[in-house]
């Protein structure tokens, strides 16, 4: 749940400002942490940040988190300027305010996390896209993302959610919640849950690749939605990359499969006509073009190969995951109203349908642009 009136300048004065609280407001449509828009009286101008509180019943260590978060933007500051030509602008300034003390975060006394990031002036981010060059740009923002990663040192960043991206693992999260029905709810959505177990073959298949190596373990941001790319107000061209919440080791395809989900449907995620529900193709070539452009030079043959599979199995295991809230009784995403996560998990498995439908096509999509 939200927190309520919490004390900003109590909480700011902990971060590394000059200036004076003037005020806050919500900010955004996340599903998981809390968000505010701060502004501050900087001498004579005011001045916007972002403040948010990390969901410690997602993100059991708020402080794994934020140090791969540290790591990661640290890393991309670092990086010669030569590497960002041509690329996105504002990558290597998106980062953390640290506190006073010269940490990411800072923690309250009940033990919650606070963090604190510059506002972007001049670019927003949207919840759907409008055109296919829009989608293309996107793409190759986190195309670029990937490949500014693929050189960090040390040891592996920390899984902040274990077993993230496990379709498996979400399989079995399901089953659990589906056998123990705590709300009474799986006798209302029986055509759903079919529809889950029908596809588990695949599920197995696919995620059999990883296991064998077949697919290698790279840096991923694991959460490649539209709305996570902030796009020039003024050219629409990207201008960095957001939520860096659940960037961890995972797959490159699953950052491309979930890019898929979120940019070539105009259906919203809770959509109620699901005969609006369509992968577009133009979209889909337009992602493909975008993400190549920017990843091809790092990917394997194998992983380029099952990129339309990679997103037909992210399509589905987020209809997975949203069902499984909703037996669940709503615990993850944040939901405003009776009935939004079967939604959801209905539009998602709408878009899987049309996904398959159009499979062959994707694939000498693929195989064209990336020859």
């Amino acid at each position: 749940m939200p927190v309520a009136d919490p004390d900003f300048p109590g909480i700011l004065q902990h971060f590394e400002l000059n200036g004076h609280f003037d005020g806050a407001e919500p900010l955004g449509s996340g599903h998981i942490n809390d968000t505010w828009l701060i502004r501050i009286n900087h001498f004579d101008s005011r001045k916007r940040y972002v403040l948010q509180r990390i969901n410690d019943r997602v993100f059991r260590d708020p402080l794994a988190v934020m140090e791969n978060i540290d790591r990661v933007t640290r890393h991309i500051q670092g990086l010669p300027a030569a590497r960002f030509s041509g690329q996105i602008l504002g990558q290597h300034s998106f980062a953390p305010i640290r506190t006073r003390g010269g940490d990411p975060c800072s923690q309250d006394d009940a033990g919650r996390t606070w963090r604190l990031w510059p506002y972007v002036y001049g670019a927003s981010t949207i919840n759907n896209v409008q055109s296919a060059a829009q989608a293309r740009e996107a793409a190759k923002a986190f195309g670029v993302f990937q490949c500014l990663l693929q050189d960090l040192p040390g040891p592996p960043l920390k899984e902040t959610i274990p077993d993230f991206h496990d379709t498996v693992a979400r399989f079995v999260q399901f089953r659990a919640a589906l056998d123990a029905d705590r709300h009474d709810r799986a006798r209302h959505c029986q055509a759903e849950i079919e529809a889950a177990l029908s596809y588990e073959p695949f599920v197995t298949s696919f995620c059999s690749l990883a296991n064998a190596d077949v697919l290698p373990v790279r840096i991923a941001h694991n959460d490649t939605k539209i709305n996570n790319v902030m796009l020039s107000d003024e050219t629409g061209e990207a201008v960095c990359v957001i939520d860096l919440d659940t960037v961890m080791p995972g797959l490159a395809l699953f950052d491309f499969g979930d890019m898929v989900r979120t940019m070539t449907v105009s259906a919203r995620e809770d959509e109620v006509d699901f005969s609006d529900v369509v992968m577009r193709m133009d979209y889909y070539e337009a992602v493909t073009d975008g993400y190549l452009d920017a990843a091809g030079a790092f990917l394997s043959q194998n992983e380029i190969r099952n990129l339309p599979d990679a997103a037909k199995i992210i399509t589905f295991e987020n209809g997975l995951r949203f069902l499984t809230d909703h037996l669940d009784g709503d615990q993850y995403f944040r939901t405003s109203r009776e009935n939004q996560n079967l939604d959801r998990c209905r539009t998602q498995f709408a878009l899987v349908r049309s996904i398959d439908e159009q499979l062959d096509a994707m694939r000498s999509i693929t195989a064209k642009l990336a020859s």
